[in-house]
This record gives structure tokens, C-alpha cells and sequence, in this order.
């Protein structure tokens, strides 16, 4: 595919759905769908004018699916509600830590026992498809800073830190194929990939946060909210953290995360609101801040992001990509495992049936999955292995943005409808 074809495809889809927006907004699909629709037609599935190999351009799909999760993650810690509360937080903690262990677990024992995967490869695979992702499931996520559904804000806050939790899973799976130092008895591993990374990310990421924001109301002058460069204070916040992370042998995605949450946070505090604002229009009469000033941005370039990513997975699939391997894993993560994952980890949190039940459905998977796909593979991943990994995972990660996109309309509105007859 030339570079004018690409630029006439991208171009004429982006013209497409902003012209669009208002009919796409009824249909009871999401754009993601429309995306992999179009991916699937001109790729080699219906007419081939292109095919993306992600095997021979797994450091590129790296890169750029790398580069998508962590504007993801800053988005959606900006919006977390403010103050932070142990109540609160306590569901998405146990969702984010032991439900997506429990996951990984399933999915382990599925793909070693049924599939007849190696053993670290089985727990590779695990890790690689057990995070929710939070650039897809934007659709069941915080819409602005006030929003208070706590459906809503159990799967955002969910998704910004099981993207960090299943590194040392990731890790674990590539030191049981040999491709990473475990130490005696894994004690490296638990020392250094599970308590240090883990540990370090969370407070390099609070620091950093914290710092900026005090940084920006000192330098902020009254009555001047331009004065400061939102946008540039947004990307370099993430840049800071996620090299500091790099040098430090953290975790990332989880620093950035939180750099995120720390950042609205502390400028909440130091702004003195009290509450946050009720709608993504109170926003406009909120105190200037580089949290809210960079959120717009952040989100256009998740978007840009979504539709380039998601038109590469169309562009990887031909017709007999659906084995009964691959769509037989998709299944028992979503109808199975997920769900199952969920009740033992809120197994006596006092949550409702409700919302156990659609946060154990809409564990919507993509663009995570696929980078840690890429990192594997970049880490010397051995091919036949590599071939398998992508295979199931991007039959996995295309199942979920069709399941997941279906439904998640209209079983959000009838959630929402029956919690409005029960107020």
C-alpha cells in the first residue's frame, strides 16, 4: 500500500466519521467497530490492498502501541474523581491485583492443558490478554472529572493500573521460556519485578505529579490561564515519568498512571475545590489547570491512535486466522474466566450484582494486549511461539471490539435506566 493510498484511507476515514458523528452516535455499535470493519475490507480478508505483518514489524507496532497506552493512562487518571478514597478505590485495587491474577491463572491452565502451549508460553499468553485496556474501552470509562457512575469508575481506574500490574506476569512468562533472569527459586522476580518495579512506579509517579502541580500554580499568573502550555506540560509529564521509569527498572504504565492521578489531585487540593466539577462543561469555569488544560489534547490523540491501530489489526487477518484455537481462548476469557476473576476478587466488597456482573463483561481487551505482545516478541520471543502469541491475541483483541462494541450500549443504558427507576 503506497503512502497515498494510506494518506487517502486514513484522511477519508477521519473525514467520515467527524462528518458522521451525530448518525454514528445512534447506531448501537462503536467507532472501533467501523474502524475493524474497514481494516478487514482492504485488508488481505476481503481485498488485500495491504497486509500489516506484525512479526516483521513487531518494533514498530511497539512503538506506537506503547506510545497509545500511555496517552490513554494520563487521560484516564486526570479524570479520576477527586479526593482519593480508600472506599472507593478499594474495588478497582482487588479488580486491577487479584482478579486479573486469577485471570492469568485461567487462562494459564486453558492454554497449557487444552492448547498444549509450553508452560511459560501459557503464562505469557495469560498476561498478554488478561489487563483491560484503556484505550478501547472508552466507551464504559470516565467521560469527564465529574462524572460519578461508580460502574463507570471502577473499569477506568481498573484499566489504568492493570496495564502496570501485568508487567510481572509478562515478566514471569518470558523468564519461564528462558528469555529473562528469575533468580533462585524466583526470588529476583518477586524482589525486583514485583515489589521494587511496582513499588518505585507508583512513587516516582506520585512525585512527579505532585511536583508539576505545584510548579504550575506558583508559575500560573491569575487572570493569565494561557500563560502556561498545557498540552507540552501533559506529554512531558508522561515523558519524565516513563524515562525516569526506564532508568529505574519501574513500572510505567503504572507511574504514568498515577502521575496522572496525582496531578488533578494535588491541583484540586491546592485550588481549594471541594467537590469536582458535575460536567465536562463546568470545566470551562473550573480554576485553570495543566490537568484539565491537556485532557482535550490527550484525548484527540487517543483517538488518532485508536483508528490507526485498529485499521493494522484489520490489515493482520486473513480468512483462516479464525481457528477454533484462538476463538475457543476468546471465549472462555470472556464468558469464563473474566466473570469468574471478578467475582473471587469482589467476593464480599458489597458491590451489587449489577455491577459485578458488567464489570465481569465489559473486560474490553486491545491495545495493551498487543504491546505486550510487541515487548515479548522484541525480547526474543522464539518465532513459532511468536507466530502462535499472535494468532490467539489478535483474534482475542478483535472478538472483544466486536462483542464488547455490540453490546455495550445497550446494556449501559439499561443499567443506567434501572438504577434511575431505583433512585
Amino acid at each position: 500500500m503506497s503512502s497515498a493510498q494510506w494518506f487517502l484511507l486514513v484522511g477519508g476515514l477521519l473525514l467520515s466519521m467527524g462528518l458522521s458523528r451525530p448518525t454514528l452516535g445512534h447506531l448501537p455499535v462503536t467507532s472501533a467497530i467501523i474502524y475493524l470493519l474497514v481494516g478487514l475490507v482492504v485488508g488481505p480478508t476481503v481485498l488485500n490492498v495491504f497486509h500489516f505483518n506484525p512479526l516483521k514489524q513487531s518494533g514498530l507496532l511497539e512503538v506506537l502501541t506503547e506510545a497509545a497506552v500511555l496517552i490513554s493512562l494520563y487521560a484516564a487518571g486526570v479524570k479520576m474523581p477527586v479526593p482519593v478514597r480508600r472506599q472507593r478505590w478499594r474495588t478497582p485495587i482487588l479488580l486491577a491485583v487479584l482478579s486479573m491474577t486469577v485471570t492469568v491463572g485461567l487462562v494459564t491452565a486453558f492454554a497449557h492443558y487444552l492448547l498444549g502451549l509450553p508452560l511459560g508460553a501459557a503464562v505469557l499468553l495469560g498476561a498478554i490478554v488478561a489487563p483491560t485496556d484503556p484505550v478501547l474501552a472508552t466507551d464504559v470509562q470516565i467521560r469527564h472529572p465529574g462524572d460519578r457512575d461508580q460502574l463507570r469508575f471502577t473499569l477506568t481506574c481498573e484499566a489504568g493500573m492493570n496495564d502496570g500490574t501485568a508487567f510481572p506476569l509478562v515478566m514471569l512468562g518470558l523468564g519461564l521460556l528462558g528469555l529473562h533472569e528469575l533468580g533462585d527459586l524466583g526470588l529476583r522476580w518477586v524482589l525486583v519485578d514485583v515489589l521494587w518495579a511496582t513499588a518505585a512506579g507508583i512513587i516516582v509517579g506520585v512525585l512527579c505529579g505532585v511536583t508539576l502541580a505545584h510548579l504550575g500554580k506558583r508559575l500560573r499568573v491569575e487572570g493569565n490561564e494561557h500563560q502556561l502550555m498545557d498540552d507540552f506540560l501533559g506529554l512531558g509529564l508522561i515523558g519524565v515519568v516513563y524515562g525516569l521509569c526506564l532508568l529505574l527498572s519501574a513500572w510505567g504504565f503504572l507511574a504514568v498512571f498515577f502521575a496522572a492521578v496525582a496531578l488533578r489531585q494535588t491541583e484540586q487540593r491546592l485550588a481549594n475545590v471541594a467537590e469536582p466539577v458535575e460536567s465536562a462543561d463546568a470545566l470551562c469555569g473550573a480554576p485553570p489547570s495543566v490537568s484539565a488544560g491537556s485532557l482535550v489534547f490527550k484525548e484527540h490523540l487517543e483517538r488518532l491512535s485508536e483508528v490507526l491501530l485498529i485499521l493494522l489489526i484489520g490489515g493482520s487477518l486473513f480468512l483462516d486466522s479464525w481457528s477454533w484455537r484462538a476463538v475457543g481462548l476468546a471465549a472462555f476469557l470472556f464468558a469464563v474466566a473474566r466473570p469468574l476473576s471478578v467475582l473471587v476478587g469482589l467476593l464480599g466488597s458489597g458491590n451489587s450484582w449489577r455491577i459485578c456482573g458488567l464489570a465481569g463483561w465489559f473486560g474490553v481487551r486491545g491495545i495493551g494486549s498487543l504491546y505486550y505482545l510487541m515487548y515479548a516478541i522484541e525480547h526474543g520471543l522464539p518465532e513459532e511461539i511468536a507466530l502462535e502469541l499472535i494468532h490467539m491475541t489478535l483474534i482475542v483483541v478483535t472478538l472483544s471490539i466486536l462483542v464488547h462494541g455490540i453490546s455495550v450500549k445497550p446494556l449501559m443504558d439499561r443499567f443506567w435506566s434501572r438504577r434511575g427507576r431505583s433512585h
